[in-house]
């Protein structure tokens, strides 16, 4: 008789099964939301800047910048004991705009010179692979922008890179 009565007193109650399956119900809706969130402010954070850059027909103005040539120049690089090897490097400087270009010309003189004093100690293994071509481009500009600040270069070109 015991025994019926816990029986008959269990039967009117409902096991609380359900409420683990609705606690991983709600977090992972809230989880959802929020990368919905994130990805909705992502697409709006994207699109906008994509509508400042653009123009009023529909496409990216060009830029336009300016090319000063520089003379070609010849040096011996620095290679202690392995014989003599040469670097022979034309150079050309983008910069925005004419002015700029107009301002460079009296002060071409410490461009050339800061130029040669950085590759003539370069050694001949500073230049194999992209990497030191890389390096050797970024030095050049940082020289450049030295020799004739206020103005600023954009960057350096290389139009004939020769090493011998």
């Amino acid at each position: 008789m015991a025994a019926d009565a816990e029986i008959q007193e269990g039967a009117g109650q409902v096991p609380a099964k359900g409420g683990r399956g609705r606690l991983l119900l709600i977090i992972g809706g809230a989880a959802l939301a929020v990368i919905l969130a994130g990805g909705a402010g992502l697409y709006f954070y994207l699109s906008s800047s994509q509508q400042q850059s653009v123009a009023e027909g529909g496409v990216i103005a060009p830029v336009e910048t300016f090319i000063f040539n520089l003379p070609t120049m010849t040096v011996n690089l620095n290679d202690e004991g392995e014989g003599q090897s040469f670097l022979r490097v034309t150079v050309a400087l983008e910069v925005a705009n004419e002015q700029m270009m107009l301002d460079i010309q009296p002060r071409l003189a410490k461009v050339i010179d800061a130029f040669q004093v950085y590759l003539r100690e370069l050694r001949k293994s500073d230049l194999e692979g992209s990497a030191g071509v890389y390096r050797m481009k970024e030095e050049l500009l940082r020289r450049v922008n030295v020799a004739i600040y206020p103005s600023r270069a954009e960057s350096v070109l290389f139009k004939e890179l020769l090493v011998q």
